[in-house]
């Protein structure tokens, strides 16, 4: 569904990664994989993992502060909180309930979306729209996941993901500024590609879910690389010409973080020069829903974006859900 936005805007980022790193050369000592291939393939060196004391709330509170901080505000001055994460602190409340408390912001309305990765996107859809109604001024949107609390160590594919936390306050813009055009999408027929089998109402938590190690993610990596490859330049194609920019006019691409080939092959599919797309995933592998906010967070505070530059959001999740969203720098 096409949806044009205005009057909405970023004002502040903010972003935290947890200290521990874990490295590909002692994944090589646990699993059957080795450093040269993960590099070449994913374009990951090494991943965050947070603290045994650390849950997904405190990574997404330390990131709120931090990008309320920067937006001039105080917690108070917020009226919405939305936490995009497929890791929540617990099934109830919700970790952005959890937020509020840990930020106090206690002036705020509260929710989670569950999109996987492509969660801060859709999360900053949403908040433009409340924005764009006259509903809310300032929303926090924050993406943070803890990846390793479901990741199975026994398994080759536990290189994919490392854990973080990244936000953006959005606010009022006026008409020359702010996000031109967001387009999003889902598809259910995908929700077998990426899954955590146990732990909700159709396979509740029992000893044999347990056994069977079905709390951990199960993904078909062939099967994203396929999906991603595909519908990420479709998407942004379709964003661009919504709001009327060339691909020649966007400064950069700051994406999801699914893979360095994914994201070789979309940029060479739409004509964008791949100098122009941001990448982090070497040092923190792929945070799911913080990869964007954590990239957008670096990028703003080293001061490479300036006022009237054109930048691209993309991403591809699990359900399926994927989308992109374009925005001119204000």
């Amino acid at each position: 569904m096409r949806q044009l936005v205005r009057q909405a805007k970023i004002i502040g980022t903010g972003s935290y990664l947890p200290e521990k790193i874990l490295t590909n050369k002692y994944l090589e000592s646990i699993v059957n994989t080795n450093d040269k291939w993960i590099y070449d393939n994913l374009g990951i060196k090494e991943r965050r993992i947070a603290a045994p004391n650390e849950a997904t709330s405190d990574l997404g509170s330390v990131a709120g502060m931090e990008a309320i901080k920067n937006a001039g505000l105080t917690p108070m001055d917020v009226d919405l909180i939305i936490v995009a994460t497929s890791t929540p602190d617990r099934l109830v409340p919700s970790t952005a309930c959890i937020v509020q408390d840990k930020t106090g912001a206690y002036n705020a309305v509260c929710f989670d979306l569950a999109a996987v990765c492509s969660g801060f996107l859709y999360g900053m859809s949403v908040a433009c729209q409340y924005i764009a109604s006259g509903v809310y001024d300032n929303v926090v949107v924050i993406g943070a996941d803890t990846f390793s609390r479901i990741t199975d160590w026994r398994r080759r594919d536990c290189v994919f993901f490392g854990d973080g936390a990244g936000a953006a306050v959005l606010s009022h813009a006026d008409d020359s500024e702010g996000f031109l055009a967001f387009r999003l999408y889902s598809d259910g027929r995908g929700r077998n590609i990426f899954t955590v089998p146990a732990g909700g109402s159709e396979l509740p938590a029992s000893s044999l879910t347990v056994k069977n190690r079905q709390h951990f993610y199960q993904m078909n990596g062939k099967a994203v690389y396929d999906t991603a490859t595909k519908v990420l330049p479709e998407v942004i194609l379709e964003v661009l010409n919504d709001s009327g920019i060339a691909v020649d006019d966007v400064k950069y691409l700051i994406p999801h973080q699914p893979g360095i080939n994914i994201l070789k092959d979309t940029a060479r599919i739409i004509g964008l020069p791949f100098r122009k797309v941001k990448t982090n995933m070497h040092m923190y592998a792929n945070t799911s829903a913080g990869t964007i906010p954590i990239l957008l967070d670096e990028v703003n505070r080293a001061g490479d974006i300036d006022k009237g530059d054109i930048i691209l959001f993309a991403a591809v999740g699990s359900g399926w859900t994927y989308g992109a969203s374009v925005i001119k720098w204000a």
